[in-house]
Parts: C-alpha cells; sequence; structure tokens
C-alpha cells in the first residue's frame, strides 16, 4: 500500500505521526521527504489551469495590466505620504496619544 501526504511543513504533529502509524500498522515503512512543487499543483485542477494560463497570455500581451503611479514609489515621498496616512487613520487635529484605540 502507498499513501501520499501533502502539506505544509508547519503543519507536522504527533497527528501526523499517529495517521502513518494507523495507515501501517507494525509495517516496516519509508519516509521520503521533498519539497512540493506548487505549480503542479495549481494546474491539475483544469478551470485554475486555463485561468492562470490566460493570464500569463494576457502579462505577455500586455492586456489586463495594472500598472500603479511609479512617482508613489519614489523614496523622497514617502515621509509626506506615511504623514498623510497616519493624518488619515488617526484624523486631523488628533495625535496618536489622544486616540482611544492603541497599538501597543
Amino acid at each position: 500500500m502507498t499513501a501520499a501526504f501533502q502539506l505544509n511543513a508547519d503543519e507536522l504533529g504527533p497527528n501526523f505521526v499517529e495517521r502513518v502509524k494507523a495507515a501501517f500498522p507494525h509495517k516496516l515503512i519509508e519516509i521520503t521527504v521533498t519539497e512540493a512543487d506548487e505549480t503542479a499543483s495549481l494546474l491539475a485542477d483544469p478551470v485554475r489551469r486555463e485561468r492562470l494560463l490566460r493570464a500569463a497570455a494576457d502579462v505577455e500581451a500586455g492586456r489586463n495590466v495594472v500598472v500603479p503611479d511609479q512617482s508613489l514609489f519614489q523614496w523622497g515621498r514617502w515621509p509626506s505620504m506615511a504623514m498623510r496616512l497616519a493624518i488619515s487613520l488617526i484624523g486631523p487635529g488628533r495625535t496618536r496619544s489622544s486616540t482611544s484605540d492603541s497599538c501597543d
């Protein structure tokens, strides 16, 4: 009997070992760990495959591509943008210490 388990390494725990032991009681087993190719699993579903391939073709042809205003990423603009963002989150005329919801 062969069993394939595909999971994130963060999900490994005692439960996994118990599942393997239950599937192969009193048997000599071999465990091989390989990094999964996420692309293969994404392309295995025909609907998802078609959507991803169509999106890739669109990007290559320059269709349906959104390019943000590149000036927003200029280093000199960050301090003023950060200040505007802080004002919009906290509210004009208020300081962080005067707000009731603290991030501490």
